[in-house]
């Protein structure tokens, strides 16, 4: 858990010295941000799908998660609520969506939890060569973190309990299935959280706001269908 530890300790600084110097930033440049930041999206949640729907054991499992997510965030009105932290700012929402799939979606945030876990000090040594995955991980997530906050501001730290939660389940599920996590819930996941990446790039782009905050209990799904596989 050290590991996911420093990873959470480093969003926080980046976002606090992103918010900080956000002032300084004329909007043309956050526009060229804006713009630049969608267009990644877009790129990278197709790759991340289009990778791993060719080696998914349920094909239709992305399409029950995304449908099933998409009805408990709008029962839930993740969305409104988040908008209202935020002072309805759906700027900053959509800020908020891509910066936790950005820090969650990915082989160093997924692997290295698990790795951390089961190697011999269950990951509480800082030597200790399994956390290296999150320790690349946190150093990405400085400087993403830095660049979306100078984008989008304070919200943005509400990623850091989300980001060690999440990170938190993986250390959890090596223990329930102590050995690696199954390499088709890292390809559910892997898809469902591309399509939510490239919905949130639609949105900063300002072609359609699809709401990804009400469609994150997508990524749930996946793992409720492996633990229940696993325990049947």
């Amino acid at each position: 858990m050290l590991g996911t530890i420093v990873n959470t300790g480093t969003l926080i600084v980046g976002t606090a010295f992103g918010a900080m110097v956000r002032t300084g930033i004329g909007e043309r440049y956050k526009t060229s941000m804006f713009n630049a930041l969608g267009l990644c999206c877009l790129l990278l949640g197709s790759n991340a799908t289009l990778s791993n729907i060719g080696k998914s054991d349920f094909p239709v499992l992305f399409i029950l998660s995304l449908t099933l997510g998409g009805v408990i965030g709008t029962r839930l009105r993740l969305a409104e609520r988040v908008e209202r932290l935020s002072g309805n700012k759906k700027e900053s929402v959509n800020g908020l969506s891509t910066g936790l799939l950005l820090y969650c979606i990915g082989t160093f945030s997924i692997v290295g939890p698990l790795l951390s876990y089961m190697s011999p000090s269950h990951g509480w040594s800082i030597s200790e060569p399994a956390n290296s995955y999150l320790y690349t991980n946190a150093t990405l997530d400085l400087v993403t973190s830095a660049i979306l906050a100078a984008s989008y501001g304070w919200i943005m730290i509400l990623a850091a309990p989300v980001l060690f939660c999440w990170q938190g389940m993986f250390y959890l599920l090596a223990y329930i299935f102590e050995a690696a996590m199954p390499e088709g819930l890292r390809n559910e996941i892997s898809i469902v959280g591309g399509v939510l990446i490239v919905s949130s790039g639609l949105s900063i782009l300002g072609i359609k706001d699809c709401k990804t905050i009400n469609l994150l209990p997508s990524l749930l799904v996946p793992v409720a269908y492996y633990i229940l596989k696993a325990c049947i």
